[in-house]
């Protein structure tokens, strides 16, 4: 029987490359999960890799069909933005392990949808200082830059991700992305032991 492996981890934590490595690794085997966004694509994302970048009226289609594991959605600066991760077949349990992203709000969801051991999180963390320095480098890069947005995210993730938040949701291991080469080498050390 296989299992979820959830990433989670404020914004500018570093998660999003942590993913791309361990679903690289050929030696884990991991299979992605795709969610949805009514956000833009950024700059150097593709439909189908990081998001499945769609509408809301599909959002409504999945919602009327009961499809909808878990959704979110932020009042952003340009709008609401939703993010939702939908039963549309992508994971089969019975056939493999998986590699999901997101919040810790999402990982809460997805626990109670498939079942608390098959859920199996992996919370990301660094220093505040240093996210605030990768966020406002990730966000120079952009055609154009959305920093009102990047700073209510880095405001959000602290009520969010707080270690009260962290302690009720039951994940007290968290591993340091200080170093890039180190953090993937423990974090895919404890997916091997899990599996």
């Amino acid at each position: 029987m296989g299992k979820i492996f959830y990433i989670m981890g404020k914004s500018s934590s570093g998660k999003d490359t942590i993913y791309r490595r361990l679903l690289e690794d050929r030696e884990l085997a991991l299979r992605n999960i795709v969610l949805y966004t009514t956000r833009p694509m950024r700059q150097g994302e593709q439909p189908g890799r990081e998001y499945y970048f769609v509408g809301e009226e599909t959002f409504k289609e999945y919602e009327a069909q009961g499809k909808i594991i878990e959704s979110r959605t932020y009042q952003t600066v340009y709008g609401p933005w939703i993010y939702f991760t939908a039963d549309d077949g992508q994971v089969q349990l019975e056939q493999r392990n998986y590699l999901g992203i997101g919040t810790l709000e999402s990982y809460l969801h997805m626990k109670d949808y498939y079942g608390e051991e098959k859920i199996c999180p992996l919370y990301i963390e660094v220093e505040d200082g240093e996210r605030l320095k990768r966020a406002i480098r990730r966000e120079e890069l952009q055609p154009e830059p959305k920093y009102a947005e990047m700073c209510r995210r880095f405001l959000a993730d602290e009520e969010d991700f707080s270690l009260e938040n962290l302690k009720k949701a039951g994940i007290e291991r968290h591993f340091e992305n200080i170093e890039l080469e180190s953090c993937v080498k423990e974090l895919k050390t404890c997916i091997q032991t899990l599996q």
